[in-house]
């Protein structure tokens, strides 16, 4: 087989980022590909030709050096970077990996651990952090999502949004709207996005992640469990424990497909081992 090459250049990010936002990438996937090409970029090491070999050592490169969900993820951005380019031809594959359903015991956020999050939270004074985190756990909304919390739309009940063409709709809880309602009215909040920065600036995952990661000490909770994603692994349990009604799960979140909910309804494997444990009438009595 012909070994073909190409040749990649430095420039060609910025016309890939264009590309990406011509094709309406939420600006969090755009930023992750930009940040994973660069990483590609430094490890040619100012070399411009590329083979298919070179792909693969830079497989093997990334998984002496990161977990697999991340080299699988990174790949995902050369991919799309090389299909950018009309390289398609050069494509890597994602390493193979066997379905895991089971979360880790030690990235579980428990109900329990969720509620010292908060009270945490409003005994450091930290009010608006501590709704912040109430939000995302009680609707399961994305992070990105939170800046469509504006006055005028609690006010009507639910939240809409419409973001790179797409729209949802997000339906609050009673007492959620009420806490909203008088969080706004307590610090004169009276039009537009509830939580901003000091500068009225809407939250955005940076900084609520870095607050959440300042509580996790005095919380008492592993820093594994602490991040803004977790609470809506956390709404999608409970939901599911309560209701069983995946199909209606993924509207609320606004997943495509029931697969993606599926990994969000998962229990670490102690669950399971209770359950398997309680099954009585599959028990067997051995004699001797």
């Amino acid at each position: 087989m012909q070994n073909i090459t190409a040749e990649i250049k430095r420039e060609q990010i910025g016309a890939f980022r264009e590309y990406l936002n011509q094709r309406e990438n939420a600006d969090a996937t755009i930023k992750k590909y930009i940040t994973d090409i660069s990483t590609f970029l430094r490890y040619l090491n100012n070399e411009s030709t590329i083979d298919k070999q070179k792909l693969l050592d830079y497989k093997e490169w990334l998984l002496r050096r990161y977990a697999v969900s991340s080299v699988n993820s990174m790949l995902a951005a050369l991919n799309q970077f090389l299909e950018f380019l009309n390289l398609s031809f050069l494509k890597v594959k994602r390493v193979k990996v066997q379905n895991n359903l089971f979360l880790k015991d030690e990235k579980e956020l428990t109900k329990d651990e969720y509620r010292r999050l908060v009270k945490t939270a409003a005994e450091e004074g930290r009010e608006q952090l501590a709704l912040c985190i109430e939000t995302i756990a009680s609707t399961g909304i994305r992070i990105s999502e939170l800046e469509f919390f504006t006055v005028e739309s609690v006010r009507r009940d639910y939240i809409e949004i419409v973001n790179k063409g797409k729209y949802r709709r997000i339906f609050l809880p009673k007492v959620l709207r009420q806490k909203l309602i008088l969080f706004a009215r307590k610090h004169g909040v009276q039009k537009g996005a509830i939580f901003v920065t000091r500068n009225g600036k809407p939250k955005n995952r940076s900084n609520i992640w870095r607050e959440m990661k300042a509580l996790e000490e005095k919380a008492g909770i592993s820093g594994n469990k602490v991040f803004p994603h977790n609470l809506r692994h956390l709404f999608a349990r409970i939901y599911y424990s309560v209701t069983k009604d995946l199909a209606g799960l993924a509207d609320l979140l606004g997943h495509s497909s029931l697969n993606v909910t599926r990994i969000y309804t998962s229990n670490t494997g102690k669950i399971y081992q209770k359950q398997l444990d309680s099954l009585v009438d599959l028990r067997v009595r051995l004699t001797t």
